[in-house]
């Protein structure tokens, strides 16, 4: 069965800058706060191929990398944004498609009411402000995994904006060395997935899956306050995990729930905004560090050997590990943008505005919602240092790893050991036994309840720790 389906009536910038100097980032007015082991080990993946600046000689200009990002979620509904077709992920080949989804004629869009709340709740949890009344455009491109020829999406009026995203960040290898940033959120936007090309060079002749097309999207823009790809990879995992969280999106990157483009430029402080590189469908959160990082790089050398940055798309090279041109944008295309004549605004309320008598299954409650928000990980984060403890770094850990959370806390409801020292078992000895057989959490042979077993009987000194290890 579909989701339940809704149709309602009418009714000054400040630009961050990074300061690439011999290797080293710093930015200014920053705070400090907790952060992740997480955080440290993603360090180490941000950097570019090309390798870090070199150090300015006399007389030359520092540089100043500027980076923002679009994101597009997956929304965790049964049925996409305007037809009843199932979603569901490696399904056989056009098997989900309905007629809207493959544009016949004289089919029409009906909007699926989870995905409107799943857009009001991520917009709320991301501290935006939501549009009582949003409107619908239709974006045209063609390309042949589009049927209609243009995308339904919400480029004049969407349904929330001016928003903000804050995230942790290591500024060194001690763990108390952390500063926490925020990036400003520019807008969230409902919008149509397409389809899927899938290209046999073998036979030189592309396929069309379709059951991808009109699968709700969530895009959620980033203004360009980020400076380099480590704090890029960090903005989007915090963000994912908020999703999560809010169940609005399983923001699997594998699966394709969750992809990011990354737009990139550089210039000296002081001097007009740089010509920026967009990087296309990034899909792992080490790859789009890789990718920022060495565009970055990529940039410099070309502008300090005499040439000029092309406002050009490029894809990036996961095995070669640098980006390549995939189509200039120098003759910028024209979308022809219009609204989009079959689905009336958007319409939402308040407790204020409600009216009398409504149909609760026919209009959406923005203060209801509110209501219904999770416990997000930052309040998470800080309920497990205030009640059990522990390091704001092992809070980050436990959240960062899918499950971990749960499993912790069933281990603590059934043992009498102290939570540091459950905390220490658990993200030591437990997630180090997982690395080393590649297990993920819900794959452990390792039950919460034997654990607790096990930490007991250490507790009362029935066995000794190297042989509790043992056990594990």
């Amino acid at each position: 069965m579909a989701a339940p389906m809704l149709r309602l009536g009418f009714p000054g910038r400040r630009w961050a800058l990074t300061w690439l100097d011999g290797g080293s980032r710093h930015r200014s007015g920053s705070q400090t706060g907790p952060t992740s082991n997480w955080a440290r080990r993603q360090s180490s993946v941000a950097q570019p191929s090309l390798h870090t600046a070199q150090k300015p000689r006399k007389g030359e200009h520092k540089w100043a990398a500027v980076v923002g990002l679009e994101i597009h979620a997956q929304i965790s509904s049964n049925s996409k944004l305007f037809s009843g077709a199932q979603v569901c992920f490696a399904a056989p080949p056009n098997s989900l498609v309905s007629y809207f989804d493959a544009s016949l004629p004289g089919t029409l869009p009906v909007l699926n009411r989870r995905c409107v709340e799943a857009a009001v709740m991520t917009g709320l949890a991301l501290n935006c402000h939501i549009n009582k009344k949003s409107l619908f455009d239709r974006k045209h491109y063609f390309y042949s995994d589009l049927p209609a020829g243009y995308q339904i999406t919400q480029q004049r009026l969407p349904i929330a904006a001016n928003g903000h995203l804050t995230y942790c960040i290591y500024l060194g290898k001690k763990p108390s060395q952390v500063t926490t940033k925020t990036v400003r959120i520019k807008q969230i936007q409902l919008e149509q997935d397409s389809g899927k090309s899938l290209h046999d060079d073998l036979r030189s002749q592309t396929l069309i899956d379709l059951n991808r097309a009109g699968i709700g999207l969530l895009e959620v823009v980033l203004e360009p306050d980020l400076c380099c790809g480590e704090e890029a990879a960090l903005a989007v995992r915090e963000l994912q995990l908020i999703l999560q969280a809010l169940g609005t999106s399983q923001a699997n990157m594998a699966e394709g729930q969750l992809r990011v483009d990354a737009n990139i430029s550089v210039h000296h402080p002081g001097e007009p905004l740089g010509v920026r590189t967009e990087v296309k469908n990034l899909n792992s959160l080490r790859f789009l560090a890789k990718a920022i990082d060495y565009e970055i790089q990529r940039q410099i050398t070309e502008l300090e050997n005499g040439g000029e940055i092309l406002n050009e798309t490029r894809s990036f090279d996961y095995k070669l590990g640098c980006t390549m041109p995939m189509r200039d944008k120098e003759g910028k295309q024209d979308y022809r943008f219009m609204p989009e004549p079959n689905l009336p605004p958007l319409v939402l309320y308040d407790d204020t505005s409600l009216p009398r008598g409504a149909d609760s299954q026919q209009v959406i409650n923005i203060d209801q919602l509110r209501d219904m928000l999770p416990e997000l990980p930052s309040a998470t984060r800080e309920r497990l240092v205030q009640q059990y403890g522990m390091l704001p770094e092992h809070s980050f850990a436990l959240l960062n790893e899918v499950g971990l959370l749960e499993f912790f806390q069933n281990v603590i409801k059934e043992t009498r050991t102290e939570p540091k020292k459950v905390t220490n078992w658990v993200l030591n000895t437990f997630l180090c036994y997982l690395k080393q057989q590649n297990l993920a959490v819900s794959e452990s042979p390792v039950t919460p309840s034997a654990l607790a077993e096990l930490l007991n009987l250490l507790d009362r000194k029935a066995i000794s720790s190297s042989a509790a290890k043992q056990h594990v």
